[in-house]
């Protein structure tokens, strides 16, 4: 697998919540340093609903890309649904709880699906798409970083060890929130 782009945001304004947020995420080129709360320069100002330890990483993937392309009848660009890093080959919904990714040097530990608000419906222009990103059940994940580095578009993606006590996909703490599951639900709201 590989990491085929790396996204961060500049505060922008928008009509939801505290009227400014950073998911309006954009490729950026060369290394760009993880830390245990995110990536440098990208800006999370609701910080009531994001960031933190627990989601200090927001990864989607190229298939989930390509369904909502399908379903969209567009092409959207890395950033669009204000992940961090997109990554090749892997479809966020089968991913366990706890699996960890080494990326460059740095690695990642999965801690919970996205759970989709009216920013991420502000973003992308449609006051329907909660429920059109409910209905497609491809969440992306959030990650907690292990260990801090660099990384940058290209870097290989290698999937590790499950932590030990984390149980569950991606799709099930999903579906948790939404009560379609007995399974845990997320750490944290989006």
């Amino acid at each position: 697998m590989e990491l085929l782009s790396v996204c961060v945001g500049q505060p922008r304004a928008v009509r939801s919540k505290s009227g400014w947020s950073g998911i309006h995420k954009q490729s950026v080129s060369g290394p760009v340093q993880v830390g245990h709360l995110g990536l440098s320069g990208d800006h999370i100002l609701d910080t009531a609903h994001h960031g933190g330890t627990e989601q200090a990483v927001y990864l989607y993937t190229a298939p989930d890309y390509a369904a909502w392309t399908g379903v969209l009848g567009r092409t959207l660009e890395p950033g669009t649904f204000g992940e961090n890093l997109l990554v090749s080959e892997l479809e966020s919904a089968a991913v366990r709880l706890g699996q960890r990714l080494r990326i460059g040097d740095v690695v990642l530990e999965v801690a919970s699906a996205r759970v989709p608000c009216v920013t991420l419906a502000e973003r992308m222009g449609d006051p329907d798409f909660v429920k059109k990103f409910r209905e497609m059940r491809r969440p992306g994940m959030y990650a907690r970083v292990v260990h801090k580095g660099h990384v940058q578009a290209g870097d290989s993606v290698e999937l590790l060890d499950v932590a030990s006590g984390e149980s569950g996909t991606i799709l099930d703490n999903f579906e948790a929130w939404f009560g379609g599951s007995t399974a845990a639900a997320p750490v944290t709201l989006d």
